[in-house]
């Protein structure tokens, strides 16, 4: 028993040493440590000037906010006005101008020629000008002389003079095909103006062009080349 005594004596830990007091504050500390509460409650002057201002509280919302209106009812597009708009929107898109009334036609149309008219007429003003102070200046060339152009003449046979005052003469012509290269003839008659009835059939005979004189007669007498045998 003695010894059960000491080994329980042994296991049990020694009590631990009471821990010391805390030593009491020297009066230099206390000065020097500064006031935790003091220095939680004093707010920093940089941190004051910073601070915002709180702003006073707005109007409600509700109140702010004007009432909204009830939108109209949307109205269910037909198949028709569904296709029509497609339509306008693809000619919108590729900048061909929308298909317009008659009367709108008609109004662009008197519009242009409006317009063109005027220019026209401007036009025509300043040439005007233009010569009138030319023919006052002598120092331009004068306008040319109207001169016509040359008359054309054939050679023909005397072929008919029954009419009074016309021969009606035969043109030979000879010319070369230009594929075949073959030389074909051909002939044309004319009624020619014989003024003193000179030409006689069988006759060659020269005649110039001329003004109409007659329903046929486009043609006058210029010489007899050659008389007939």
């Amino acid at each position: 028993m003695a010894d059960e005594t000491e080994t329980n004596e042994a296991e049990t830990p020694a009590p631990e040493a009471s821990a010391p007091e805390a030593e009491a504050p020297t009066p230099e500390a206390e000065a020097e440590a500064p006031a935790p509460e003091a220095e939680a409650e004093a707010p920093a002057p940089e941190a004051e000037a910073e601070a915002p201002v709180a702003e006073e509280p707005s109007e409600p919302a509700a109140e702010a906010e004007a009432p909204v209106e009830d939108a109209p009812p949307i109205v269910p597009l037909t198949a028709k006005e569904r296709k029509e708009k497609i339509r306008q929107e693809k000619i919108a898109k590729a900048g061909v101008k929308p298909q317009r009334s008659a009367q709108e036609r008609q109004s662009e149309r008197d519009e242009t020629r409006a317009a063109k008219a005027k220019a026209r007429s401007r036009r025509r003003q300043q040439e005007r000008a233009k010569y009138q102070a030319a023919e006052h200046d002598t120092s331009q060339t004068p306008p040319r002389e109207h001169v016509t152009g040359s008359k054309q003449t054939r050679q023909g046979v005397v072929v008919s003079d029954r009419a009074e005052k016309t021969i009606t003469v035969r043109i030979d012509i000879s010319r070369q095909h230009r594929k075949y290269k073959k030389i074909v003839r051909s002939s044309m008659t004319l009624h020619a103006h014989d003024a003193s009835n000179d030409a006689n059939i069988g006759d060659t005979v020269t005649v110039q062009e001329c003004r109409p004189l007659s329903a046929t007669k486009r043609w006058r007498l210029v010489e007899v080349v050659e008389r007939a045998k």
